[in-house]
């Protein structure tokens, strides 16, 4: 018997201060069955982050073409490519050429971007944006979340506050270009 996706569904208040948006998100999200759910938080941390009215979740881990997040024009460009975690050089080129922009966010290990990334080539690496997370901060997250979620999401300053459960759990963004890890 096939293993089916977990439905959660998120309801987030965003105050993103240093770009002037404050909007409440609400959309599904499905967990693939390998997925893990720190990639769930950061795929949720990547919606809010780069919100914009069309973007939307690729099919992810069941369609490994897609990015996790995209946006597309009303010819079927992709103006957006958004990926999480560590992929691979070969699809970031990919994605660099498919795409007017691409961004990816992390809670990766500094060296193992470096190992993924190094000496590889990137088409255009110093213009794609690398956002990455503690990974603290996001284990803590990921113990929070259930099917049924409400976050409230602020950002100033490059620092991140995200309140869920009554509770409260945050971290300073580190804002870097691919170009800084594919040297």
């Amino acid at each position: 018997m096939a293993l089916t996706a977990t439905i959660r569904n998120f309801k987030v208040e965003l105050a993103d201060i240093d770009r002037n948006i404050y909007e409440t998100i609400e959309f599904k999200l499905a967990q693939h069955p390998s997925e893990k759910l720190d990639r769930v938080v950061v795929r949720v941390l990547a919606r809010a982050l780069a919100h914009e009215e069309s973007l939307e979740f690729g099919r992810g881990l069941s369609n490994v073409e897609e990015p996790a997040l995209w946006s597309k024009s009303a010819t079927g460009q992709i103006e957006l490519w958004i990926d999480v975690g560590a992929p691979s050089a070969t699809r970031i080129h990919r994605a660099s050429k498919q795409s007017k922009r691409v961004c990816i966010f992390s809670d990766k290990n500094t060296t193992g971007l470096k190992k993924e990334w190094g000496g590889q080539r990137i088409h255009q690496a110093q213009d794609i944006d690398l956002v990455m997370f503690n990974p603290s901060f996001i284990v803590s997250l990921a113990e929070n979340i259930d099917r049924q979620n409400h976050w409230m999401v602020t950002i100033t300053d490059g620092y991140l506050n995200v309140g869920c459960n009554e509770k409260s759990f945050d971290c300073q963004l580190e804002k870097l270009t691919v170009a800084d890890f594919a040297e």
